[in-house]
Formats: C-alpha cells, structure tokens, sequence
C-alpha cells in the first residue's frame, strides 16, 4: 500500500525534527561537559582557600590531638602526678593517751626526723608533770606522773651541781630543759638513777618520800599538776614506772630525753615544728639547706686561708 503524499510529508517533518532535537541535545551536552571541565577545579580551588586546614594525620607513636583538651606545657606535672598522695609521716603512738600539744608535737618530730637515733627516747613535759617512755619504734611503752623542780625555769644556774643541797636558793631548783643523753649512774647514796644533766646534778629517780611534810606521795597521787613542783631540780617518779619502765628501758637500749620547756618554745629549744603541716615541714627543709650551704663555704674559707 502507497502511503498518501500529506502523510509522507508529516512524518518526513518528525524526523527532521527528531534529528534537529538530537543534535541540538547533543551539542548541549557536549557544551555542558566543557563548562563542568572549567568550573569543578576552580570551584575546588576556591573551597580549598576558604575551607581551614585540617591537621595532618599522626604519625606512628603519635598521639592524637585532643579537641576539647589545651595543650599541657611538658614541664608541667601530669594529673597523675599532680593527685598522687604525700608519703605517709611517721608519727609517735601514744596508745590512747592524751599529751600535751607540746609533747605531741615534740614526739612527732622525733619519730619523723629520727633525732633520737634509733634509741629509746625520754619526754618530760614539765608544764603537764609528766613522764613518757618512748620505743625505738616510737611507740609509747607507759607513762606516769612527776615531781619536778620547785622553780619555774629552762636553765640550769651556773655551778649549781657543785653546790651542797643546803645551799641551792629557792630560785635555783629548776629542772634544766633540752635534750640530753641518758646515762645510767649512782646517786651518793649508792642508789641507782638516771642522769639527765650529770653537770648540773639533774636525774630521774625512784620517789624518796624521806621529808614527811613535802608530802611528795600525796603530791604524785593528785589529778592537779599545781602540787609537783616540789624537787631541787632532779624528776621523781613512781617506784614501779621507774623500775619496771624507765631503767630496763635506758639500759638495754640507751634514751634520749627530751625536757620540754615552759618558758620557751620548742622550736626555740629543739628546732621542733608539726611534722604534719606542708608549710613548716617546707621552711624547715629550707632552713636545713641554708644551714648546710652556710657550712660549706665556712669549711670552704678555712680551706682557703693561708697556712702560717
């Protein structure tokens, strides 16, 4: 069958239409992909200038940057470091008891600092009219009530162990203060006592109540500490403490003693400071290095001085 000629124009019209189209879609394409050439690089420049720099990734071994985190100077302490406790402090046992704050304190810095030298050691607090005996270990072994010198005072008068009990003054029967080296030894009478200050005629020794009206046993039994000032100077003690605590103890193995003052501080006396507070603990550590550079250039000077 013949297609009519109106029909055969139309449909030669579609396809030079379609053919028109195709070719124009193509040339739009091809436009098309010439500009996504151009523009996709300049556009990725422009975002690579706009958009931050980005950290590089860690090496190996590197650790990775924290985002919310500063950065910590390498002098300074890690956390860790920074929260790790202080070494414990060595303190003195005294089992329950109740000291003075001058006999707590002065057995602390003892035990802290080793001054007793791994001897026993020997507190009398005059202020208190008591005794402590003290382990190597600073664990308290008994203590027990005193009768102290009559006068109130830290020092010893001068020439005051020569003298005859007759003719030692009101004034002059203190009980030296400071610390001193226990010396087993025998009074005149050839009774066995412990010297504290052998110079000045200063011990410890079993009570004598030979003056009935001192009343020295009534004195040691009472709770107040007004009536145990009653001595020359020497530490009268309970017979069964000073038998069976204080000379076994001095004997097997050797004492320290420290007389606490009472017109005085300690820190004064002894260089003693709370072992428990950081900022004494930190000037005593300071002063001990002073000391020991001051020694230094001492030794140094002589050193250097000539020879004659």
């Amino acid at each position: 069958m013949q297609v009519p000629a109106r029909a055969g124009q139309k449909r030669d019209r579609k396809v030079a239409q379609r053919s028109e189209f195709l070719g124009s879609l193509k040339k739009g394409m091809l436009i098309g992909a010439a500009v996504l050439v151009l523009v996709i690089p300049a556009l990725r420049m422009a975002k690579q200038q706009v958009a931050p720099q980005q950290p590089s990734a860690p090496q190996v071994g590197q650790a990775m940057p924290s985002e919310s985190a500063p950065e910590r100077s390498p002098a300074a302490p890690s956390p860790d470091a920074a929260s790790a406790p202080a070494p414990a402090v060595r303190l003195a046992d005294f089992k329950g008891e109740q000291p003075s704050e001058d006999a707590s304190l002065v057995a602390n810095w003892v035990v802290a600092t080793q001054d007793h030298k791994k001897h026993a050691f020997v507190i009398i607090d005059k202020k208190d009219a008591r005794v402590y005996v003290f382990s190597p270990d600073g664990k308290l072994k008994d203590s027990a009530p005193a009768l102290l010198g009559a006068a109130h005072g830290d020092d010893s008068f001068p020439g005051i162990g020569d003298k005859p009990l007759s003719a030692v003054k009101p004034e002059e029967k203190t009980t030296p203060a400071g610390r001193f080296v226990a010396e087993p030894g025998k009074n005149s009478n050839n009774e066995d006592i412990i010297w504290v200050d052998y110079d000045a005629a200063v011990s410890m020794h079993r009570i004598r109540p030979m003056v009935a009206r001192e009343r020295r046993l009534e004195r040691l039994a009472t709770l107040t500490t007004d009536d145990n000032r009653i001595s020359f100077g020497c530490v009268n003690l309970p017979v069964t403490f000073y038998e069976n605590v204080l000379s076994p103890t001095v004997h097997q193995q050797g004492a320290i003693v420290y007389v606490l003052p009472e017109t005085k501080s300690p820190r004064q006396l002894f260089g003693a400071y709370d072992v428990t507070d950081p900022i004494q603990v930190a000037a005593a550590q300071h002063e001990r290095r002073h000391q020991a550079a001051s020694a230094r250039a001492a030794m140094q000077k002589v050193a250097l001085q000539p020879q004659r």
